[in-house]
């Protein structure tokens, strides 16, 4: 059997577990003793046990968990209220006035959470609600929520970004490095397109309720210094050379239960519930990890992936056809897959093809962050689109159709990147000097 074959019938065998609907952890795991089994002569059960156990307890996945234990205390104390208040009296002139505070409070939960659902439904909670009391059209409520929270995905601590080094082998703080300017660059555009719509439509935007002194503005930020403080201990300590990832995500879980507890609005009761939620969420993404591990070593022994790269470097195609075709590749993979289990699926198959072209992986690892941003935007299986669903009962079609723009942004920022591959190189070539 030819190696487009076997790719597709292993495609194929994929693509039939997950319709079926089976766990996707246990469908990679099913494809890569398929492919161990049908398609070379190693022993496909040692291989199982060896993979399994070799990538069971791996130093940098650590930092994993406690990012995402860290998001779970912020998402259950006051401080994600206290960062709404504190940003309200200084965004109620901006253009587009208090929608910005879905922009710039996603980015800022973002930089703590690591996570876009958390981020979604954090800001959502309060931000929803609020403006739609002061008369803020729907469509813009829920286009700045649902495209604002995927900056979750990009903005460190990325958990999809430690994903992405675990399965790549790249350096995490390399990439946590890099998403820094990307990520302030889409902050950039959502606001502008914000502003250029509240300019270009006055009339969609509510009059200016209240009216702030620069004393209750400075008052009113008090409020933002323990998110500030987490921020500063966290990405400080990486950016400083101080800590590793791992070592900044047990700095975070400390700060974050320590600032929840002085807040008054924690207690052991959330305490165990934000651990039992982390808990679930890390063995499932432990486990899909481990499958896609099992399923790369696989498809090296059955040299499918050395010969695709092969292949496509006959090819001779162009680094941007390569792009074109993998961006449309990830979008239809996203509108069925969640961001972390389209990376796992996929790495072991795309990154010998990536490095054939002479693609940077760090470049490649920020490049593929934003196509799954946008997946989770996309129908019928955009994760942002079901949380905001969740929150407001609005017709997930409805929130579709009002993050459309935001898609278009995100497709502008994979294009502004591929033109200007420095906004990811330059900091991490700077910081390696």
């Amino acid at each position: 059997m030819t190696d487009p074959m076997i790719a597709l019938t292993l495609l194929a065998l994929m693509i039939g577990l997950l319709a079926a609907g089976v766990w996707v952890a246990v469908a990679l795991t099913l494809v890569g003793l398929a492919a161990l089994v049908l398609f070379s002569s190693a022993p496909s059960g040692l291989i199982l046990a060896t993979t399994l156990w070799g990538h069971s307890h791996s130093w940098a996945l650590t930092a994993l968990p406690l990012f995402i234990l860290m998001g779970e205390i912020l998402l259950r104390s006051r401080m994600s209220d206290d960062m709404f208040t504190g940003l309200v009296p200084w965004l109620g002139r901006a253009p587009g006035r208090l929608l910005h505070v879905n922009v710039f409070g996603c980015a800022i939960f973002a930089a703590v959470s690591g996570s876009s659902a958390a981020t979604a439904a954090t800001i959502g909670r309060m931000s929803v609600p609020e403006l739609t009391k002061r008369g803020y059209p729907e469509s813009l409520i829920l286009g700045t929520l649902a495209g604002s929270a995927t900056l979750g995905l990009l903005i460190p601590p990325s958990i999809i970004l430690i994903v992405y080094g675990v399965a790549t082998e790249q350096s995490i703080a390399r990439l946590f490095i890099a998403g820094i300017l990307p990520g302030l660059m889409l902050i950039s555009m959502f606001a502008g397109y914000v502003a250029v719509r509240a300019w270009m439509n006055p009339d969609l935007i509510p009059p200016i309720e209240e009216s702030y002194t620069l004393r209750e503005k400075l008052k009113a930020s008090r409020r933002l210094i323990p998110v500030a403080l987490l921020i500063g201990g966290v990405i400080g300590s990486i950016y400083a050379g101080l800590a590793s990832p791992t070592d900044a995500a047990a700095l975070g879980v400390v700060l974050a239960a320590l600032l929840a507890w002085l807040s008054g609005s924690f207690s052991w009761k959330l305490f165990g519930e934000a651990v039992m939620s982390a808990t679930r969420t890390s063995c499932m993404i432990a486990l899909i990890l481990l499958g896609a591990a099992f399923l790369s070593v696989a498809m090296g022994f059955t040299g499918l992936p050395r010969n695709l790269a092969i292949w496509i470097a006959s090819m001779n195609l162009s680094v941007s056809t390569l792009l074109v075709a993998l961006t449309i590749f990830f979008i239809v993979l996203g509108c069925f897959l969640d961001g972390i289990s389209v990376i796992v699926l996929t790495t072991s198959i795309i990154m010998p093809m990536v490095t054939a072209v002479g693609i940077d992986p760090l470049w490649f690892g920020i490049y593929l962050v934003i196509v799954v941003e946008m997946s989770q935007i996309t129908p019928p299986v955009g994760f942002n689109l079901f949380v905001i669903q969740g929150l407001t009962g609005i017709d997930i079609l409805r929130v579709a159709k009002a993050a459309f723009p935001f898609f278009l942004l995100l497709l502008a920022g994979v294009v502004l990147i591929t033109l200007f591959p420095q906004i990811v190189t330059v900091l991490p070539e700077l910081m390696s000097r």
